[in-house]
């Protein structure tokens, strides 16, 4: 097998419109799943009656569980209980006409919700206790402690590991193709099938993550920069 270098070339060029799908569904995901993991963690840190069982069953099973388990269970149970719902009501809708990116997108986020919840709650174990008693002590409740001092100092000691998970999501946005949206994975095969040069499309690909990835770890590199300049209480 020879290497077509120039289709490289021709495959990376059409396989860039297909980056802001898979941004947007990584963005969107990490950001829903943001908000999931932070309230299961401060729910398991604070120990809430009932809820707490439940955050920490949502965890295991989901990180015990592979990705693509999820998009198949909620693309089929997501339609089959609208279809139900519309039979049962005689309503004018069905699955199909809802855009299978919205599929993509819960179940990834409920996965990154999993994922990040740990992110979220090692981080907030981290902050000196000290600090949360002298934040009670001179009257902040607690929304204040965790909005003002604890969310801020645990968002700067997990951005190693936030980078981690969105760059996790970014590469496991691939599976997105199984539910028929066109990624940069799956516009790769789309490419490929014209010529069946797929080794060369999968390297246009391949290039593509790398490159985002690159400037993924970059930005992360310059904001644990700039936040360790204001832990040592320096300006910039």
């Amino acid at each position: 097998m020879k290497l077509d270098i120039s289709f490289i070339w021709q495959a990376f060029l059409q396989i860039l419109p297909a980056i802001p799908t898979t941004l947007f569904i990584t963005v969107l995901s990490v950001l829903i799943g943001s908000i999931i993991g932070t309230f299961t963690a401060i729910v398991r840190i604070y120990n809430v009656p009932l809820l707490s069982q439940v955050a920490s069953g949502y965890v295991t099973i989901i990180r015990g569980t592979p990705m693509i388990t999820h998009l198949l269970i909620i693309y089929y149970a997501v339609s089959m209980l609208l279809d139900s719902f519309s039979k049962q009501y005689h309503l004018d809708f069905n699955s199909s006409s809802i855009p299978m990116m919205a599929f993509a997108i819960i179940s990834f986020s409920i996965t990154a919700g999993a994922y990040l919840s740990e992110v979220v709650r090692a981080g907030i174990l981290s902050i000196d206790r000290g600090q949360l008693e002298a934040a009670y002590s001179v009257g902040m409740t607690t929304s204040q402690t965790l909005r003002r001092i604890v969310f801020p100092q645990a968002f700067a000691v997990s951005l190693p590991n936030l980078s981690n998970t969105f760059i996790g999501m970014l590469h496991g946005s691939t599976l997105a193709f199984i539910v028929s949206v066109v990624d940069i994975n799956a516009k790769a095969q789309i490419v490929a099938s014209t010529n069946w040069k797929f080794f060369e499309a999968y390297i246009a690909a391949a290039l593509i993550f790398w490159g985002i990835t690159f400037v993924i770890e970059r930005m992360t590199g310059l904001l644990e920069k700039r936040f360790s300049v204001f832990s040592r209480g320096g300006v910039k």
